[in-house]
């Protein structure tokens, strides 16, 4: 158990993923989750106010065969998770959720795992660009997700959200599809020394205007795959700054293969075809030899 001792920043003494985990994910009483850290229910109710994340009514949670049963996390809500993290938001509106992107592809594939009714339309996105949404009510889906730490206006606030470890590799090819690309080229550039300086160059990337989100992804991908990727940023003047968690070498095919961890995965079909000559043993690298990595 965590004891929390006078005087040590809430913040620190209960970080903001441990609390969504033990609270939302695993639906503890805060009395429970009081007991986890050593502090009193008083403590933990002032936290999730802090947080922005509702209390559940006291008393037991509600059957399964409720219509207000909580929901459950699977493989392709996660994946959902992931996309409207990184391509959609939840409007001030209560209940209002939407998904946009310039790939319609994607939106009808969120669109048919949800079983959603509502048209994919034109849409006009800041800096006068034009691309696609797809917009539902649905206030149960939309009160889950705020617990889970989706926020209205999220782009710049963006930050860890309570993903259970055995949905996170769905949720992250969701992020992927939606904000992140897989990119594969040959590079030729050294071929004036030697015509055997031919490489294989493979990135996998995830754009975001928060950098606390980008930093609790790369440090949830290092924890669960053991890679460290790389964070970088662009700036432009007039614009916010754009944040980039990346993926090179050896560490994406160690990404790809854990989100592409079956041929059935909820995905967009373009991106893991880029990723599908990758996702074999055979794809691996051979040991280095002086001007011929197979993937760098």
């Amino acid at each position: 158990m965590a004891t929390v001792q006078a005087g040590i920043n809430l913040r620190e003494a209960i970080p903001e993923w441990q609390l969504r985990e033990l609270y939302v994910t695993q639906a503890l009483t805060i009395e429970q989750v009081a007991g986890r850290f050593g502090v009193g229910a008083t403590t933990i109710g002032r936290r999730l106010r802090e947080l922005g994340i509702r209390a559940r009514p006291c008393g037991p949670i509600a059957s399964p065969s409720s219509a207000r049963d909580p929901l459950v996390w699977t493989p392709d809500l996660a994946y959902a998770v992931g996309l409207i993290a990184t391509d959609g938001n939840l409007s001030k509106k209560p209940g209002r959720i939407a998904i946009m992107s310039n790939d319609t592809d994607l939106l009808e594939l969120v669109r048919r795992r949800l079983r959603l009714n509502t048209d994919i339309r034109p849409h006009r996105g800041g800096y006068g660009t034009r691309c696609h949404h797809l917009a539902w009510s649905d206030r149960r889906l939309y009160d889950w997700l705020a617990n889970v730490g989706l926020t209205p206006a999220k782009s710049l606030t963006l930050g860890p959200l309570a993903v259970p470890d055995e949905y996170f590799a769905d949720f992250f090819r969701g992020c992927v599809d939606g904000d992140g690309s897989i990119v594969s080229y040959i590079d030729r550039y050294h071929t004036f020394k030697s015509a055997s300086y031919v490489y294989t160059r493979l990135y996998v990337s995830i754009v975001s205007a928060s950098v606390r989100f980008i930093e609790w992804l790369r440090a949830c991908v290092q924890r669960l795959v053991n890679v460290a990727g790389h964070v970088d940023v662009r700036r432009s003047g007039g614009r916010h700054d754009i944040w980039r968690l990346r993926y090179a070498k050896r560490e994406s095919l160690a990404v790809l293969r854990w989100i592409y961890y079956a041929h059935d995965v909820t995905c967009l079909i373009r991106k893991r075809h880029i990723a599908t000559p990758f996702l074999t043993l055979r794809a691996t690298p051979a040991a280095r030899r002086p001007g011929r990595p197979v993937i760098v």
